[in-house]
């Protein structure tokens, strides 16, 4: 299917609303233009990244998306041009402080044939390096291809004490235009750029309390993460909703489980660059087993959802729906939870890899329209719409996930893993600047990485200093 795109960002007209269709005016308006799908990065292959000073790789990847380096500003939280406890105590309550996040650029992306440089807000070691990896492999057969669904949330409205729930059903159903209409009415401007109410489904939902009537409003939202949007219009139509049901209407929410709006990437990793035919064959063998088996696919869903929680933190979006409707679209038809990707070994033996999974990711409203660094990672990205960022987001999923699972099929998860992760215990036993080269070096040659040892070699080495 191909990619929907918002008729706001098409025409640039200003609106007045506190819908999506009228903060996404003003987004078209205030970001970086470029050509095509959004400002393309003129390379998101920065050789020596890892080696520069932070500053120096703040304006590296600045320069290399195309961007003043002013504009990334706000990823230093030394000038104050970050969130601060002002614009914090109005996103939540009882604010006392600010919560950092390391938040780091992968590199070497090529997404549709678009250069990317990905911000990444995790605290976990290894997960940015191990995406760069992933997509530099990526990039030697075209990189990733992505294709979404049209931007559909679902808002469900419970109705309970139906006495013939088959037959409410189908009123409802008859009714499908007078409450498409209802909904609709809620947000004008949403559905003048292109959104509104798709249909209107109804289903039986048996319960040990008995069996409910629970309509689902399937909305459009288009560049909005969506949840405000459904969850009026559910409050709208819900009274007329158990009249004609001849129920009494109960919940009036939308659901996380969001397999109307679904993201798709693919690449192929080149076998050669892999390390021959028996490298991807064993990569094969371990996504196959976290296909068949659960206790796998748990850890390997996870790894998916290194990358992409990392990218959806970075840009202000939700995390936990995000997460939530990861996990339950990873449940087959037979209730058995299963992998969300797919790595087969294609014609000329190199390694085709697919994700596919709900991605309700927004570009206004919430945090992102409010956080400086989330707008400040958004023009990083150069992302134009909601569904390109939502198909990024896939393919840096895609990109986590195989990096793990090449490790894993090769020397195991820890040596990348653990060699960054000295680095961090290291620091804490009060290493300098300087002195952790020599301290990680140590603990990797002794396999020892542990906070204990790390004391040992760091009184070691300033004995003989």
């Amino acid at each position: 299917m191909p990619n929907v795109h918002s008729r706001a960002v098409r025409s640039g007209r200003s609106v007045h609303s506190r819908c999506p269709g009228a903060e996404l005016a003003s987004w078209v308006v205030t970001q970086p233009h470029g050509s095509g799908r959004g400002a393309m990065a003129r390379t998101s292959r920065i050789q020596g990244l890892r080696d520069l000073p932070v500053e120096a790789r703040r304006k590296a990847a600045a320069e290399a998306a195309g961007l003043d380096p002013a504009s990334l500003a706000a990823f230093d939280p030394g000038h104050g041009h970050g969130l601060d406890a002002v614009a914090a105590d109005h996103m939540i309550e009882n604010v006392v402080g600010i919560l950092g996040v390391p938040l780091g650029v992968a590199t070497n992306f090529v997404v549709n044939g678009r250069e990317v440089l990905v911000p990444m807000a995790t605290e976990e070691a290894s997960v940015v390096a191990a995406a760069s990896n992933a997509a530099k492999i990526a990039r030697v057969r075209g990189g990733f291809h992505t294709s979404s669904t049209a931007p559909i949330m679902q808002a469900q409205v419970q109705i309970v004490g139906v006495r013939d729930p088959e037959a409410g059903r189908v009123r409802l159903l008859e009714a499908r235009d007078e409450l498409i209409g209802l909904a609709n009415a809620q947000d004008e401007k949403l559905v003048e750029f292109g959104g509104g109410v798709r249909d209107i489904a109804v289903r039986l939902v048996p319960s040990r309390a008995g069996t409910y009537v629970v309509a689902h409003l399937q909305v459009d939202v288009r560049d909005a993460m969506g949840a405000n949007a459904v969850n009026t219009m559910a409050e709208a139509v819900a009274a007329r909703a158990g009249e004609i049901a001849g129920g009494r209407v109960l919940l009036r929410i939308l659901t996380n489980k969001a397999d109307l709006r679904l993201s798709r990437a693919r690449a192929v990793f080149d076998a050669e660059s892999l390390g021959g035919p028996a490298v991807v064959d064993d990569i094969v063998h371990a996504a196959a087993l976290a296909e068949a088996d659960p206790y796998r696919a748990a850890t390997h869903n996870k790894g998916i959802m290194n990358g992409i929680s990392a990218v959806v933190l970075a840009t202000g979006n939700d995390t936990r729906a995000v997460e939530a409707g990861a996990h339950s679209h990873a449940v087959s038809e037979s209730g058995r939870y299963t992998s969300l990707s797919r790595f087969e070994k294609d014609a000329d033996g190199n390694v085709a890899g697919t994700l596919e999974l709900p991605m309700p990711v927004g570009l206004v409203g919430g945090a992102t329209r409010v956080h400086p660094v989330a707008q400040a990672a958004v023009a990083l990205l150069g992302v134009r719409t909601a569904t390109e960022l939502a198909e990024i987001v896939t393919a840096v999923g895609l990109a986590q996930n195989f990096a793990a699972v090449r490790a894993l099929a090769t020397e195991g998860i820890q040596r990348g893993h653990m060699s960054l992760h000295a680095r961090n215990i290291a620091t804490t036993v009060g290493a300098t600047a300087a002195e952790v080269p020599a301290v990680v070096a140590r603990l990797v040659a002794d396999r020892k990485v542990r906070a204990d040892h790390a004391g040992k070699v760091l009184a070691e080495l300033r004995a003989k200093s």
